[in-house]
């Protein structure tokens, strides 16, 4: 890596990209660097700091609307927010421990452009739901914004969506507006336990159609489970049972009323509940949306699988018996399946053809390798491989927000520009 540049201003990062594009120097573009080991190391040769694009433009808590820099960092949005008593809705994940770094660093845009949501996925939307409008730089060195303060603002293509999921492809961000959301007077989280992993979520699946408004869903297999720091939960899986979370928010009555109730309608699967409240709560929650119950050991192989529900467990146990040692949590009522694969596998392709074989004989899905070596991460798709003409539609799109490749090239798939 040549050289590191550090604009601290929009202009600075027009004539940055300039600079690259004029020499044919691709960019490898960040902000704390957090997510730095997701995805093919990059074919950069100077490195993008977005580090000094940092501050709070503008915050009007009472139409829940928030605009920062690019480089702002998490925890200073999060205090922002936390003294108005309101939050992110998306839940972004903090990879920090997962990935070998500290806990709490990353940037706004950090959380936006890889489009990872939480745990309140099914109940609140991904991080594209919440984005209503940005400022970039394309890599054709040009200044643009798109979207609004509202909804109703956006016209025409809606390049929002189209920006979250890009992981820096697509554009160097250098202003986000975000809808943001109040934080809820309490929640309780209810505990069903000793479920098999199929019954575990087809309680999940039951409860996230009925009348409770669930804001998330989870399913702990015991092992995982016995890991927890929640007293409840890792008692249960030290004694070999799973636990099945269900989580409600809101006015204290109704999340009262609403536990109950989904103890009643799960009681013929599972006779077994108790509550845990807030504290105990945003725990276990968090050690969920930050998969820390699968961090170590250190060497092991972390992926992501974004697959259709109720065939959650079946795909997770087709790949425990080609990888056996694999161990995994359920997230999104079984949507989203983390797997931590033993590190010896690295040596070959850490998984990755047993995986995606799995998918494909079961419904489908996307796999993510999200935490790997890098000599594993050069050889394998760490992203799910598109289909011809998808992956066709994908370079087209990229060449037009970007025709040398210059942001981030290499990150999703090796590629190379047209000459």
């Amino acid at each position: 890596m040549s050289e590191t540049l550090k604009p601290a201003t929009a202009d600075q990062v027009v004539d940055a990209v300039a600079q690259a594009l004029a020499a044919g120097t691709p960019l490898e573009v960040v902000g704390q660097g957090s997510k730095r080991a997701i995805g093919r190391p990059m074919e950069a040769e100077s490195r993008l700091d977005l580090s000094k694009l940092t501050g709070i433009s503008l915050y009007e808590p009472a139409e829940l609307v928030l605009r920062a820099a690019a480089g702002t960092p998490r925890a200073e949005i999060e205090a922002a927010l936390a003294a108005e008593r309101q939050r992110l809705a998306f839940d972004p994940p903090d990879l920090g421990a997962l990935l070998g770094g500290p806990a709490g660093r990353g940037t706004l845009a950090g959380m936006v452009v890889p489009n990872l949501g939480g745990p309140r996925r099914l109940s609140a939307g991904a991080p594209r739901d919440h984005l209503l409008g940005y400022k970039a730089v394309s890599g054709r060195a040009e200044a643009y914004k798109a979207g609004g303060r509202v909804m109703k603002n956006v016209t025409g293509f809606d390049l929002c969506k189209l920006m979250a999921g890009s992981w820096g492809t697509l554009g160097v961000l250098t202003e986000l507006t975000l809808k943001v959301q109040p934080l809820p007077e309490t929640s309780r989280t209810v505990l069903l336990l000793g479920l098999t992993d199929g019954l575990g979520v087809r309680a999940l699946s039951r409860a996230m159609g009925g009348p409770h408004e669930v804001a998330a869903a989870a399913h702990l297999p015991a092992g995982v489970a016995a890991l927890s720091k929640v007293a409840a939960v890792a008692r249960a899986g030290a004694e070999g049972r799973a636990v099945t979370a269900l989580k409600v928010e809101g006015p204290g009555p109704s999340v009262a009323h609403r536990a109950g109730g989904l103890k009643t309608d799960l009681a013929d699967l599972s006779a077994d509940a108790e509550d845990i409240h807030d504290a105990q709560g945003a725990t276990l929650w968090q050690e969920i949306r930050d998969a820390t119950l699968l961090a170590e050991p250190a060497e092991g192989l972390i992926w992501r699988l974004s697959v259709t529900p109720m065939r959650g467990p079946e795909i997770a146990h087709a790949i425990v018996q080609r990888l056996p040692g694999t161990r995994g949590l359920y997230d999104w009522a079984g949507g989203l399946v983390w797997l931590a694969v033993p590190g010896d596998t690295a040596q070959g392709d850490g998984g990755a053809g047993p995986i995606r074989r799995a998918l494909a004989e079961h419904g489908g899905g996307h796999a993510l390798l999200l935490r790997g070596p890098e000599a594993l991460r050069a050889r394998v798709a760490v992203f799910q491989p598109e289909d011809r003409v998808t992956a066709a539609l994908s370079r087209r799109l990229r060449l037009g927000f970007d025709p040398r490749l210059i942001l981030n090239r290499g990150r999703l798939i090796a590629e190379q520009p047209e000459e």
